[in-house]
């Protein structure tokens, strides 16, 4: 009994603590400037609420432009990276050849890079390609970066479904496609549904590789918006507040509203039977 309380009470503090960041810009973004230069308490709830500074960001900011440019780039992005990442794993999870480990190894040696290395080169590339200032460079870039760790994942989740079940399909003649899009896909859906929701926060909260390779301000997504807010009001601290909390909302609905699935996609595999 003594154990439980105290896990549920380092478990309850911890999530105290993680919140703590989060209420404070939450009260920042309602407060005055008038009460944010007068006041030292950055954590008290504001003394009278302020909601037009989410308008203030949304419009004059540009926030509602910059929500677009996330989604073009983002949706796309994650759609892509599982869907080059779902063959690959099917490939390397279900067929016998020569170089599949060293492939796997490939895959896992690229999560491995840091990608600071890799800005030089991609940024020449695009600008080679024709693809700087584009939202295809940042799309493009984002399903090569990502498919790694999505294959090592799927890959790994594809080998806990029985063998059985891939052979028998073979006996009845279905090919490699059909076995992979009617079999397969289905049975990894929960863990699918949990890289999806990873790879969507990593890409919508993406900042180096879209200051990178996107110059102008039509194509900025959120994060170069945010940028671009510090020096456009850089006394004003409220509306960037707001304008970081507009940013932030898009990931937490997601996460929230499919949280079961990620959770879901995270036990895959962890009982047998």
């Amino acid at each position: 009994m003594s154990r439980k309380v105290v896990f549920y009470a380092v478990a309850i503090l911890l999530v105290i603590v993680w919140l703590v960041p989060f209420i404070i810009g939450v009260f920042t973004s309602f407060k005055s400037m008038d009460e944010l230069l007068l006041s030292r308490n950055w954590w008290s709830p504001p003394a009278e609420w302020h909601p037009r500074n989410y308008v203030t960001a949304w419009v004059e900011g540009n926030m509602s432009r910059y929500y677009v440019n996330t989604c073009i780039i983002t949706i796309p992005s994650v759609l892509g990276a599982l869907m080059v990442s779902s063959l690959g794993a099917f490939a390397l999870a279900w067929y016998r050849f020569r170089l599949r480990t060293p492939i796997l190894l490939l895959f896992v040696a690229g999560m491995l890079v840091p990608a600071q290395m890799l800005m030089i080169p991609v940024y020449r590339f695009s600008v080679r390609t024709g693809l700087y200032n584009t939202y295809w460079a940042v799309i493009l870039l984002n399903i090569a970066f990502e498919s790694g760790f999505c294959t090592f994942c799927l890959r790994n989740f594809m080998l806990t479904i029985p063998r059985s079940i891939f052979e028998a399909a073979q006996i009845d003649g279905a090919s490699p496609f059909r076995i992979y899009a009617s079999i397969m896909l289905p049975l990894v859906i929960p863990a699918m549904a949990a890289i999806a929701i990873l790879e969507f926060t990593w890409v919508w909260n993406d900042y180096l590789w879209s200051l990178v390779l996107i110059q102008s301000d039509k194509l900025k997504p959120v994060t170069l918006g945010l940028a671009n807010m510090q020096g456009k009001y850089l006394t004003n601290w409220a509306v960037i507040a707001a304008g970081a909390m507009e940013a932030a909302i898009v990931p937490i609905i997601v996460f929230l509203r499919f949280q079961k699935y990620f959770i879901e996609g995270l036990t895959v595999g962890s009982v047998k039977g």
